[in-house]
């Protein structure tokens, strides 16, 4: 069966982005259905997949980081508003792949996805 994991990385720190709540979204004929919320562990990743077994389907998918929530509780003085306050991946899976890895590199200015592995 397959999978749907993530991590973060701080790259303006370097290290592990821990303690970033992350919530899942399907896209379901412009609406937007609410799927699981997880925050990332000390290693930067999720406990659990965030889909895998009869959840794991082809589809658009949103992830929604809270990337600024996670740098005001590390001390970093963001501007108001905030540049990235929650970042928004929006991707597809093609369910056929056994497993989709879609990780994020992250600073309170630029953020960076690509599918891994």
């Amino acid at each position: 069966m397959g999978r749907l994991t993530t991590h973060v990385l701080d790259a303006s720190r370097g290290c592990p982005g821990s303690g970033i709540d992350i919530t899942l979204y399907r896209m379901d004929e412009g609406q937007l259905t609410w799927l699981a919320s997880a925050t990332t562990n000390a290693d930067g990743r999720c406990d659990q997949p965030l889909l895998d077994g009869a959840t794991y389907t082809s589809g658009i998918y949103q992830l929604h980081f809270q990337a600024g929530a996670y740098y005001r509780a590390q001390g970093v003085a963001l501007t108001t508003p905030a540049f990235l306050d929650e970042v928004v991946l929006r991707f597809g899976i093609d369910a056929t792949q056994a497993h989709y890895h879609v990780p994020l590199l992250l600073s309170p200015y630029s953020y960076s996805t690509y599918r891994g592995s």
